[in-house]
C-alpha cells in the first residue's frame, strides 16, 4: 500500500494536470479506427520541437479541415495538408510534416488497412513489438512512440503502466517515487485512470522549476 502522503500528491497531481493531451486535442479517444488515427497524428505533432499548445491547436486543425482518418490524409494534397498546419500555427515544420503525413496515412493503410488495431491484434499484448509497429510511421520516431502509447493506454489495457522517461522525471518533479511499478501501484491505489495519471506526470515535468 502506498504511503498516504505520496496518495494525497498524486490526488493534487491529477487535480491540477489531469487531463490527457487527446482530450485537450478534442479527441475522444476510444478503440476506433479515426481516434486511434487521431492519437497517432497528434503524437507525431507533439514529438516535434514545438510548442504543446501549438501541436494540439494543429491537431484539432487537422480535423476541422475534415483529415480525421488515413484515407482522408493521404487523398488531400500535399499543399491542403501545409494549409490546415499553418492555420494550426505549425509552421515551422508544416512542410516536412505535410509530407510524413501523406507518407504515414499510406503506410498505414498498407500495412493495417488503415486501422491501428490491426497493429494492436498483430503485436498481441508485446509492447515491444507495438512499439515497433509505431515506429515504422514516417515521421515517428521514439518520443512520438511513447507519446502515443502513454495516451492510448486508457483504451488499451495491455500497454498500462506505461510510464516512460519523461513520465519518470514528472514523478521526480512531483516528489513522487519514479520507480514505474511504484508508480503504478499508486495509480492503483488512488484509482487513477493510467492515461490521465501519465500524463499528468509529463505535464508536471514540463512545469518550470520554482526558485
Amino acid at each position: 500500500m502506498a504511503r498516504a502522503k505520496d496518495r494525497e500528491a498524486v490526488r493534487d497531481l491529477l487535480k491540477t494536470h489531469g487531463r490527457t493531451y487527446a482530450d485537450e486535442a478534442d479527441i475522444r479517444l476510444k478503440d476506433t479506427p479515426q481516434p486511434l488515427y487521431r492519437l497517432l497524428v497528434l503524437a507525431n505533432l507533439l514529438s516535434a520541437r514545438i510548442r504543446s499548445d501549438i501541436a494540439l491547436a494543429t491537431a484539432r486543425a487537422l480535423a476541422e479541415a475534415g483529415l480525421r482518418g488515413p484515407r482522408q490524409m493521404a487523398k488531400a494534397t500535399w499543399q491542403q495538408r501545409v494549409d490546415a498546419l499553418g492555420r494550426g500555427g505549425y509552421r515551422r515544420y508544416d512542410e516536412r510534416t505535410s509530407t510524413q503525413l501523406g507518407e504515414g496515412a499510406e503506410r498505414l493503410i498498407e500495412d493495417y488497412g488503415g486501422d491501428l488495431r490491426r497493429l494492436r491484434k498483430a503485436a498481441d499484448g508485446d509492447i515491444d513489438e507495438l512499439r515497433g509497429g509505431l515506429l515504422r510511421t514516417p515521421g515517428l520516431g521514439p518520443v512520438g512512440a511513447d507519446i502515443f502509447l502513454r495516451e492510448v493506454q486508457g483504451v488499451w489495457p495491455e500497454v498500462a503502466p506505461y510510464l516512460d522517461s519523461k513520465a519518470q522525471e514528472g514523478a521526480r518533479r512531483a516528489g513522487l517515487p519514479e520507480d514505474p511499478k511504484a508508480l503504478a501501484r499508486l495509480a492503483d491505489d488512488t484509482g487513477a485512470d493510467p492515461a490521465t495519471f501519465a500524463a499528468a506526470l509529463v505535464r508536471a515535468g514540463l512545469e518550470p522549476s520554482k526558485g
